[in-house]
């Protein structure tokens, strides 16, 4: 048994704040990914836990201005510093002169995502030794359903090459997520008070009807067992290794 399967073993299981203490106990270039509401709990939790906290976000260029207002108040209200993260702009510029702002409802949103989304991402991780993220395993049908709470990510690289994962709120559900950010009054989207659940960029994020799942928002037009971005690409990978 690996290093990481013996603590993935040791932590799973355990609470959302103990997953995070043994996070930030155990790596000093590590960083929380930040960009919904299961992302301020875990910063809820972990500013609590630390005076060195770090949070990275990525900036796409196409989120909604609650969004932008949403990121702003987190800010202000933990003080903290987000690192944010921008896509190349030559990219995007090829990208847009090429197929227009809207080709990912014509050939998909994978170019679109790998652009403003993957390869930032990529950038950063490349800085960091683990990342820490908001991954429920109720979450997406079909690629989240075995997150494990610490895992090595098999699709990025870290600053010395191994990129070990954290994911917290595996366990929990978003009524957990929810009933926290309650209690505790952490500052949230406001476009969850519309029937958005899943938020990403404006054009491929909508809201969803009682009863629906709440990735059914995401990227409606494609199919419902494949809604990743890139971000977490391993789950994809998982998910074809489970059904096989």
């Amino acid at each position: 048994m690996s290093e990481i399967e013996q603590l993935q073993k040791e932590l799973d299981g355990q609470s959302p704040r103990a997953i995070l203490k043994a996070a930030l106990a155990r790596y000093d270039e590590i960083a929380i990914s930040f960009s919904g509401a299961e992302d301020v709990a875990l910063i809820e939790m972990a500013h609590k836990l630390t005076d060195r906290l770090r949070v990275f976000s990525l900036d796409t260029g196409r989120l909604h201005p609650e969004t932008y207002e949403f990121f702003e108040q987190v800010r202000k209200h933990y003080g903290l510093e987000i690192e944010f993260q921008f896509p190349d702009a030559e990219a995007v510029q090829s990208l847009v002169t090429e197929k227009g702002l809207f080709s990912f409802y014509e050939d998909g949103h994978g170019e679109c995502c790998g652009i403003r989304k993957v390869e930032p991402l990529r950038r950063k991780l490349q800085t960091l030794d683990a990342w820490i993220t908001g991954q429920r395993r109720d979450q997406s049908p079909g690629t989240r359903n075995e997150v494990p709470v610490v895992q090595l990510d098999d699709a990025f690289e870290g600053r010395s090459g191994e990129l070990v994962k954290f994911n917290p709120l595996a366990n929990w559900t978003s009524k957990e997520v929810w009933d926290y950010i309650r209690i505790s009054e952490a500052p949230y989207n406001k476009l969850h008070e519309r029937g958005f659940v899943s938020i990403g960029c404006q054009p491929c994020t909508r809201p969803v009807l009682p009863g629906q799942h709440e990735r059914e928002g995401r990227w409606w037009w494609e199919e419902a067992t494949q809604k990743e971005c890139g971000l977490h690409a391993g789950n994809l990978i998982a998910s074809d290794i489970g059904s096989a």
